[in-house]
């Protein structure tokens, strides 16, 4: 599928340097029998010495295969499968970092081989970055869109931050593997496409009160792959291969208009700092992970309900209680209240939300998700101190709330 990633290196041709550089994978490859590329791919790179990273799930539906080929092919390979933590959860955090980064050092590998997930890329991101030697992306289930990313969600001591990292050479998605993967993570991958209806709007809402900086091309290409995945939800939900097939290349455009753009904003507002919030609570309090998109479609909903009261509510509401300190933040708010309420309406409303996720069996409310009420409150009182950075309307109505 090289015409994705020539797309994107066409639309950056005209852009500075420092970000034509950001997206320079080598290849992206979205076919069946993708996973079979990955060993000429690496003989055409003179490596010889490989760590395939995994959990043990991932591992049979791909990871075994992608070992046999490597050995076949003359690769030294050596498998880490990742170990769950005491609850039976796969976490990016301090433990599988120290894995990853012993046995890396132990094998001398070249290059290391993400097989999985979102959470086993940004274990295998960040552990490659520290260890200076480039990474391969195999998707194992369309499920999200960091894929491509650059920046690495850790949790250290049970907090979540974003470290800088690197992003894969090269993509290799087999549409084989990828149609086999549980329903659960298909449905997960189709709600964190559906998250940048809010992520979209809360980035136009930052660059137009928060001078925010904004790329519209990165906006056009994340609308675009949304579009593509609410059109065809009826494939996605049935598994079809051209269904599979577009989910996953929405899902890794997501993250190629992040790279263009140099951060998450086009991907990430309000809807994933729910879902960061509700994940970091859960780890604090012992409890099982959710799946991440399955989080960010539930707080997609969410949000929605909340930016469409505003849409209705909120002019009046901050002409009132903006104090002093915050009177520009709040002209400019007021100033661009038509053109707020505009791109509001571009978000569908909570039933529409929660249809298109039925469609796919994803959760439909928070407390089918297993988010409870004051976990909710909370969270929509605070998530957006997850990113103190961004200035979103969820952000914004809660300062205006503080202050009455």
């Amino acid at each position: 599928m090289t015409d994705l990633l020539a797309n994107i290196k066409q639309l950056a041709a005209g852009l500075d340097e420092r970000t034509r550089k950001r997206v320079e994978l080598d290849l992206i490859r979205i076919e069946s029998g993708a996973l079979e590329e990955v060993a000429p791919y690496l003989a055409s790179k003179s490596y010889h010495r490989a760590v395939v990273a995994a959990d043990a799930n991932t591992y049979e539906a791909a990871g075994k295969i992608l070992e046999a080929y490597l050995s076949a092919a003359g690769i030294s390979v050596h498998v880490t499968i990742i170990k769950p933590n005491g609850l039976g959860d796969v976490l990016a955090d301090e433990a599988s970092l120290i894995q990853l980064l012993l046995d890396i050092q132990q094998a001398d590998a070249e290059l290391v081989i993400a097989v999985g997930g979102g959470t086993l890329h940004d274990i295998v991101r960040y552990a490659a970055y520290t260890s200076r030697i480039p990474f391969l992306s195999v998707p194992t289930a369309p499920s999200v869109d960091g894929f491509n990313s650059k920046g690495a969600p850790i949790l250290v001591r049970g907090e979540k931050i974003t470290i800088a990292a690197i992003g894969p050479d090269a993509i290799f998605a087999d549409v084989d593997i990828l149609m086999k993967a549980p329903p659960a993570l298909v449905a997960a991958g189709f709600g964190d496409m559906l998250g940048k209806y809010t992520s979209l709007f809360d980035w136009k809402f930052g660059s137009m009160t928060a001078d925010e900086p904004y790329m519209q091309a990165a906006a056009d290409i994340t609308r675009s792959a949304l579009m593509r995945c609410v059109q065809q939800v009826d494939r996605i939900a049935a598994r079809q291969e051209d269904g599979i097939r577009t989910l996953t290349v929405a899902l890794i455009e997501s993250g190629l208009a992040m790279l263009l753009f140099g951060q998450s904003h086009p991907a990430s507002g309000a809807e994933h700092h729910l879902s960061h919030y509700w994940e970091m609570d859960y780890i604090r309090r012992g409890k099982r992970q959710l799946l991440h998109g399955a989080k960010v479609g539930v707080a997609c909903m969410e949000i929605s309900k909340l930016y469409h009261r505003i849409a209705v509510e909120g002019l009046e509401e901050t002409r009132l209680t903006m104090g002093a300190a915050h009177h520009e933040q709040a002209s400019r708010i007021a100033a661009n209240w038509q053109d707020i309420q505009h791109e509001i309406r571009r978000i569908p409303e909570e039933a529409a939300l929660r249809e298109l996720l039925r469609q796919v069996g994803g959760p439909l409310s928070v407390e089918e998700l297993g988010v409870d009420q004051d976990l909710l409150r909370r969270s929509l009182q605070e998530a957006h101190r997850v990113r103190p950075n961004r200035y979103t309307l969820l952000r914004a109505n809660d300062e205006w709330n503080d202050r009455m």
